[in-house]
């Protein structure tokens, strides 16, 4: 068994994540995102989707990078198909 590394729980079904170069343990995908997903740096939101990066800082949308840089070119990764 393998203890997650946020939550402590020893747990049969634990996975790792590798992310920069660094192992991870977890026990949960909560746990994961807890530990490794980005924070909006405009309203503090948890970043689980693809979310908008502006001068290496991240955004979960355009509209928050928009907010808090100006960057009038901040665009939301949406695929309109064909």
């Amino acid at each position: 068994m393998a203890r997650c590394e946020v939550c402590g729980n020893d747990y049969d079904k634990a996975f790792e994540v590798v992310a920069a170069g660094e192992r991870h343990t977890f026990d949960s995908f909560e746990c994961a995102i807890h530990r490794l997903a980005p924070v909006c740096e405009h309203c503090g939101c948890t970043v689980i989707g693809h979310g908008t990066e502006v001068d290496g800082r991240f955004f979960c949308c355009a509209s928050c990078a928009r907010t808090a840089t100006g960057a009038s070119e901040a665009q939301d990764r949406v695929e309109t198909g064909t």
